[in-house]
């Protein structure tokens, strides 16, 4: 079995188009048509979600993902934890709580939004255990293991979380990464980082930013992501170099 990692979803908060249609002036292709930001790791048969959009029902039947091991967050907003509630077959299935890591600022408004997924409530058993991530840690199952070093990025006014494994940075949301930060980010193998939009956003990279990080780390692929309706798959194919690609839903690689 492949090591494989997959953009469940690659659009900004509102996905796109949004409900009531817009898409500015998207090209009409599946490329860009763009569910809310996550993603998904398995290495080996350990499966593995980067936190649950309010599309995960689709995004796990279209990507055929059965299994699950793991959900780590990035942050707490709603488009990266409203699909938790959509979690609770794997608690059937796997016959036990489902781990949940993050910082103590997620994890705490995650326990607070979703008090349901973590505390008995109305006869409705907990299923969910919740796990403060500061440092490096690890995830197995009875095969396989990965190890895992989360790292602060800015977000506007809070901090979300950056998540590096295998030489691959997970950043879905930032406007601001530190040099410590950049330090351990150097020459990875592959970058999925934060995109959303033409013009300077005060709590994202926007296309600019993302490139002038790209050219300090280096990394050998860089994948764009939490694309506005601004920013066309085709456009942005054009122009960028083939190192640099934009994400579309179900993109994945093997590593």
């Amino acid at each position: 079995m492949k090591n494989k990692f997959t953009i469940l979803g690659c659009g900004s908060s509102l996905g796109s188009p949004w409900i009531t249609n817009y898409s500015a002036k998207l090209k009409k292709n599946s490329k860009n048509i763009r569910t809310r930001c996550c993603a998904h790791i398995q290495k080996g048969d350990l499966s593995i979600l980067i936190d649950t959009s309010p599309d995960i029902k689709n995004q796990f039947l279209k990507n055929k993902i059965k299994t699950l091991d793991a959900i780590v967050y990035t942050h707490e907003h709603a488009d990266q934890t409203t699909g938790i509630f959509e979690m609770r077959p794997f608690f059937w299935k796997n016959k036990k709580k489902i781990p949940v890591y993050g910082s103590l600022r997620t994890i705490n408004e995650l326990k607070d939004k979703y008090a349901f997924c973590f505390k008995q409530r109305h006869g409705y058993k907990p299923i969910m255990k919740a796990n403060i991530v500061k440092k490096k840690f690890k995830i197995i199952n009875k095969n396989f293991k990965i190890d895992i070093e989360p790292f602060e990025v800015t977000h506007g006014m809070i901090k979300a979380t950056g998540y590096l494994f295998d030489k691959i940075a997970y950043i879905s949301d930032c406007n601001y990464i530190s040099k410590k930060v950049s330090k351990k980010l150097m020459n990875l193998d592959f970058l999925i980082i934060d995109c959303l939009r033409k013009n300077k956003h005060p709590s994202h990279f926007n296309y600019d930013d993302a490139i002038d990080f790209i050219k300090i780390v280096k990394p050998k692929k860089t994948i764009l992501t939490n694309l506005h309706v601004d920013l066309d798959y085709f456009d942005l194919k054009k122009k960028l170099p083939k190192n640099i690609v934009p994400a579309f839903d179900s993109l994945s690689f093997n590593f």
